[in-house]
């Protein structure tokens, strides 16, 4: 474990202060290169016309962690932002997720995961690495992060979503082959929450569900293995992305008594995040909160 400890505490950045959060710790996750990368680049993001800010390459994925300034738990959020595995929507479906956090007196991670989609491959596979590699090095490092080993939870938005559920209900499949040590600590979850997840269902696999989510099963990409851990679901209504997808995934929990909770809110779209339109969905980040606090996390 020693060993393991020596690459997970390597630091690959400067502290960088924001005016909302304490101190953030980056940490890349894997030694050297990527596994399928052949090159080390900074990322490329800018702020769009809407005031968004979105990166749209990411070659070296990192751990960016945010500690509270006063713990009201020894939980960690693990933060995937969405962007349909094309980029990362940094701010609103991550940082900004990752301030709420730590207002609660929750440690968060923001995971920026690789993207875009490596051609030639599933659209989350170099994505999913890296999650189940995220989850290893904070379990590695729960100590040095204050945190609970068993404590671990993991949110994301869209893709994000997607991709929080590949890493909830695979953690006894293997994303990748090990590269060292630390791939032998586990990289399952205790505690998952899909925001508005994408490629759920069959009829929406790639995209904006084409029937509407309705009597289409769920994907194969799942196999909601016996380390399947609860979970809070988020989605709109009138999302493109149909949320009968959480719906079909909260009703497979349910058979397997695997605890579940679901919001659902009227008219209300995609990618609200910490930018949500209406007053009604403007508490779902406290409703996820309440619920980690019920579930004992």
């Amino acid at each position: 474990m020693k060993k393991i400890l020596s690459f997970a505490v390597f630091v690959c950045g400067v502290f960088l202060s924001f005016a909302a959060l304490s101190a953030q710790e980056i940490y890349e996750l894997w030694p050297g290169t990527a596994p399928g990368e052949t090159v080390r680049e900074a990322e490329v993001g800018k702020r769009h016309a809407d005031g968004l800010y979105r990166i749209s390459r990411v070659t070296v994925p990192t751990l960016r962690l945010y500690r509270p300034a006063e713990k009201s738990t020894d939980a960690l959020m693990l933060i995937f932002p969405g962007g349909g595995y094309h980029g990362l929507a940094a701010e609103h479906e991550g940082t900004q997720v990752a301030e709420y956090l730590n207002s609660k007196g929750v440690t968060a991670a923001v995971v920026h995961y690789r993207v875009p989609r490596r051609q030639g491959h599933e659209k989350h596979w170099a994505a999913w690495m890296d999650a189940q590699r995220a989850v290893r090095l904070a379990r590695a490092n729960a100590e040095k992060f204050g945190i609970d080993p068993e404590k671990i939870g993991c949110m994301g938005f869209s893709a994000g979503g997607h991709l929080t559920l590949m890493t909830a209900v695979n953690s006894q499949t293997r994303a990748y082959e090990p590269v060292d040590e630390l791939d032998e600590v586990p990289c399952r979850v205790n505690f998952a929450v899909p925001v508005y997840p994408a490629y759920v269902l069959e009829d929406g696999k790639d995209g904006a569900n084409r029937q509407k989510g309705h009597d289409s099963p769920i994907v194969a990409d799942f196999a909601f293995d016996s380390q399947t851990p609860p979970m809070c679901f988020i989605h709109g209504d009138s999302d493109g992305i149909s949320a009968m997808g959480s719906a079909a995934v909260y009703h497979k929990l349910r058979t397997m008594n695997i605890p579940a909770e679901m919001h659902i809110y009227a008219k209300v779209g995609h990618g609200f995040g910490m930018k949500p339109s209406g007053e009604h969905v403007g508490a779902w980040m406290d409703c996820v909160y309440e619920w980690m606090k019920v579930m004992g996390f």
